[in-house]
């Protein structure tokens, strides 16, 4: 592979927001071009991938939310009824992907005029992830193991750190896992049990050891962050009791306890 192989690009989905709330992306618009093509809506659902519930959704979703019909349903007669677009779904449709072209050229050129893009990309995309999950560890799949209906993903962190994850076979087909591939586990720190035991048998799947960074103490419980090394770290929130009955400050030997289950896979777009 070349050097101008391995440089990164800039890519991003557009979005066009309109005054009264309608939020046009990429998704509604492949749906709307379906329709142009075919004529129907169920022909265009399974162009699109969608069940024919899911189009109709988007149609009327956008259809309330444009000052003007984006798509007409034809009545059935001597030819059968037919779903079309209206003049201004297809000026719409259009508008979008003229400003599509200019989206693209503008990050083309922005990519050309950045330095370090190649080594930058890796964390922007990292970034981009938004997530409620107060736990977000990086690392890459070193092992799958198939079940009937549930799989077993492990995620390694490096320095023989590694997280279990069970999930559907339904979502890892989904999402595209495979041995290798990097990954991100999300992990509530409410679902996480610490202990300065580190010989203690317990039956959930991960343990991840390391030092307390800190304690933040608050009126009920308390947050405390674990060190597990390479820059990495991992939350947890306890009662105050519990903080007390384990001594925790600031250096002590601690791991974070928590089940396959309540760890959630996720990849960056």
């Amino acid at each position: 592979m070349s050097k101008d192989d391995q440089q990164p690009t800039l890519e991003a989905g557009l979005q066009v927001r309109y005054r009264t709330g309608l939020l046009l992306a990429e998704e509604g618009i492949k749906l709307l071009e379906a329709i142009a093509a075919r004529g129907s809506i169920t022909r265009a659902a399974q162009a699109a991938g969608i069940s024919y519930r899911t189009a109709w959704e988007r149609i009327e979703a956008l259809n309330n939310l444009s000052d003007h019909a984006l798509v007409k349903r034809a009545a059935g007669g001597r030819g059968g009824g037919g779903t079309r677009l209206t003049e201004h779904g297809v000026q719409l449709v259009r508008v979008f992907r003229e400003l599509e072209q200019e989206h693209r050229r503008f990050l083309a050129g922005l990519a050309r005029r950045i330095h370090g893009l190649e080594t930058m990309m890796p964390v922007l995309e990292r970034l981009h992830l938004q997530t409620s999950a107060r736990n977000q560890l990086w690392g890459q799949i070193n092992a799958i193991r198939h079940g009937a209906v549930n799989a077993e993903v492990q995620l390694s962190l490096g320095q023989n750190q590694n997280i279990t994850a069970v999930i559907t076979e339904e979502s890892l087909t989904r999402l595209g896992l495979a041995q290798g591939s990097n990954a991100v586990a999300l992990v509530k720190s409410s679902s996480i049990v610490i202990t300065t035991d580190a010989t203690l048998n317990l039956s959930a799947r991960n343990r991840l050891c390391g030092r307390v960074a800190r304690v933040h103490r608050g009126a009920v419980n308390s947050d405390v962050v674990i060190e597990l090394g390479q820059d990495k770290s991992i939350a947890a929130m306890i009662t105050n009791t519990s903080a007390d009955r384990l001594q925790l400050q600031p250096g002590t030997p601690a791991c974070a306890i928590f089940d396959a289950s309540s760890v959630i896979i996720g990849l960056s777009n």
